[in-house]
């Protein structure tokens, strides 16, 4: 249930983002299920909530502001722009049986291609000066430069790819990059069915949406999978030593830099976080004690690509983020039917605020 302290709260919020030149915006709750689907597959389902509508056929309760904001914007919207918005969003918490299902986000989204990092760093200080007072913990990361690190594997383009889409799924990742490297050995149901002279001869009768033809290919491509070389170890420890980097800014800088020496693909994706750095310090951060988190943001939506952040209350380790927000270039390629822009965005849920000492 939304208090009325929280709907004060987050018209407070909206109208000092407001005050920093984002136009207000307004989204309708019940929002397509085929484009969210599109985006996150069918695992979307297990996280919102969706309904059926006679004439508009499958809707979905607004999980979030982010993908109708960037609709909108990739429909028409000026460049550069700001947004703001407050409204209820819906999430299912069945991890999080304790935590609410509706609650109240207001967020500022910043469209701008002449200076990504500069625009990271203005949309991380509009949420810590909104913010500004409370006993918080900022944490930061950048999910580009596990992105890098994994288009830069010596393997093939399917397994390359399937490690990047299943990036948000820290635990499926690991599973892949375990087989692909022969840690894991090959599932006994795989081998059995490559090891068939005709696979499709003794096929079971065809249930579900996929041809035989569709089948035949994708047997195939499990054939050449099974074919291709283990990853190297080598590049596997460079994995697991990013994923283990969590250390102030300045020192991530100097780990990162140094697995960059034997990594090349890196280089270009830890630049661009010492530029961030360079940017937020403008801006009067204090980079030198900023956490820095290689694998933050993993579980958050799958449309984070670069720059992630999250402010979180240390004292109260039984509540979900303050505030997170990160960029998603992608995002804006993927929704604007060709065109792209890069955008970085953050939310606030106000309703949080007062129970960390944060007054309505």
């Amino acid at each position: 249930m939304t208090t009325r302290a929280a709907r004060e709260r987050a018209l407070e919020l909206r109208g000092i983002f407001e005050a920093a030149g984002a136009a207000v915006v307004e989204c309708d709750i019940l929002q397509p299920a085929e484009t969210l689907l599109d985006l996150y597959g069918e695992d979307i389902r297990a996280r919102a909530y969706v309904t059926q509508d006679p004439a508009r056929g499958e809707r979905m309760l607004r999980p979030d502001f982010t993908v109708p904001v960037v609709q909108m914007h990739m429909a028409g919207g000026a460049e550069p722009a700001r947004y703001t918005y407050a409204g209820e969003v819906f999430r299912r918490q069945e991890d999080h049986p304790g935590r609410a299902s509706e609650y109240l986000q207001v967020g500022f989204e910043l469209f701008d291609r002449t200076d990504p990092e500069a625009a990271d760093a203005e949309v991380f200080c509009a949420l810590q000066s909104a913010l500004e007072g409370l006993p918080l913990r900022a944490a930061t990361g950048d999910i580009g430069i596990l992105m890098a690190a994994v288009a830069g594997l010596g393997t093939s383009e399917a397994r390359r790819a399937a490690l990047l889409r299943h990036i948000w799924r820290p635990r499926r990742f690991r599973q892949l990059l375990n087989r692909f490297s022969g840690k894991s050995p090959l599932p006994e149901s795989r081998r059995a069915l490559l090891a068939e002279a005709d696979p499709m001869a003794c096929a079971a009768p065809i249930i579900g949406l996929r041809d035989r033809e569709e089948i035949a290919a994708r047997i195939e491509a499990l054939r050449a999978d099974a074919d291709e070389p283990p990853i190297a170890r080598g590049e596997v420890e460079m994995i697991d030593e990013l994923l283990s980097v969590a250390e102030t800014c300045p020192f991530a800088i100097d780990h990162l830099k140094h697995l960059g020496m034997d990594h090349p693909p890196l280089r270009a994706a830890v630049d661009r976080f010492e530029r961030r750095c360079d940017a937020l310090a403008a801006r009067g951060v204090n980079v030198d004690i900023l956490d820095f988190e290689a694998a933050y943001g993993r579980t958050s939506m799958e449309y984070y690509d670069g720059f992630v952040f999250g402010f979180y209350a240390e004292r109260r380790p039984d509540l979900p983020p303050v505030a997170t927000g990160g960029r998603y270039d992608a995002l804006t390629a993927r929704l604007g039917q060709g065109e792209s822009i890069p955008a970085v965005g953050g939310v606030i849920r106000p309703d949080i605020l007062s129970e960390i000492g944060g007054e309505p």
